[in-house]
């Protein structure tokens, strides 16, 4: 699954826990998870059957985030009581917190821990692309 966004000049990728990309056109600077905004896909757009390969405990996820210089993978799980069903945001946590935003847990990256020039790029309002990979 490849979702697109954009970087916005607000991004500064500070939180510790979690990582996140939304259908969102704006950000504040509160929003210090958020790696890209105006996504053209949430994960009401995703297939069932996409679903249904996260929505499992014995599902490993990889998430390749890049851009025109930067690159990071991202690595975590997914459970059986995700619902995937969030109409805007995509949300990767360190935690094992669940809820309908919630795209993977027990991840091994939060925005913070993110490739520095990734997140520059994004600061600049460079394109992101959001590849997911499900085993």
């Amino acid at each position: 699954m490849i979702v697109r966004a954009k970087g916005h000049e607000n991004i500064s990728a500070k939180h510790e826990t979690t990582f996140e990309i939304t259908k969102d056109e704006s950000l504040t600077p509160k929003g210090d998870c958020i790696v890209g905004v105006s996504s053209d896909k949430s994960m009401v757009d995703f297939s069932q059957e996409f679903k249904e390969k996260i929505a499992d405990d014995s599902c490993l996820i990889k998430v390749e985030l890049s851009t025109k210089n930067g690159y990071d993978e991202i690595t975590g799980h997914g459970h059986r009581k995700l619902t995937l069903t969030h109409p805007t945001d995509l949300v990767c946590r360190k935690s094992s917190y669940v809820c309908s935003r919630t795209l993977m847990i027990k991840s091994n990256k939060a925005s913070i821990d993110l490739n520095r020039q990734l997140i520059e790029d994004l600061k600049n309002g460079d394109e992101l692309t959001f590849k997911i990979f499900v085993k």
